[in-house]
């Protein structure tokens, strides 16, 4: 499944991130945060209007908002 399918307060590892599907910058970006594969995450919550953007993602003691467009490029195994 991919991290934007994941239910709300699950967690899940990440194990896979399609790099090339974005921009390398926000890739770059991502990898600072931490977000890459055999990161542990938890969607937080999701966005209110139209398409739920964004997701606050929880990784570590961090919460970071994420596109939908970036967590479809995360493919993620739940613990």
């Amino acid at each position: 499944m991919t991290l934007d399918a994941l239910p709300i307060g699950r967690k899940a590892r990440i194990v896979a991130v399609d790099w090339t599907g974005l921009d390398h910058d926000e890739g770059r970006r991502l990898r600072a945060l931490g977000i890459d594969a055999g990161a542990q995450v938890t969607v937080a919550h999701r966005g209110m209007f139209g398409g739920a953007d964004p997701l606050a993602v929880e990784i570590g003691r961090m919460t970071v908002a994420l596109r939908r467009l970036h967590a479809r490029a995360m493919q993620v195994e739940a613990l």
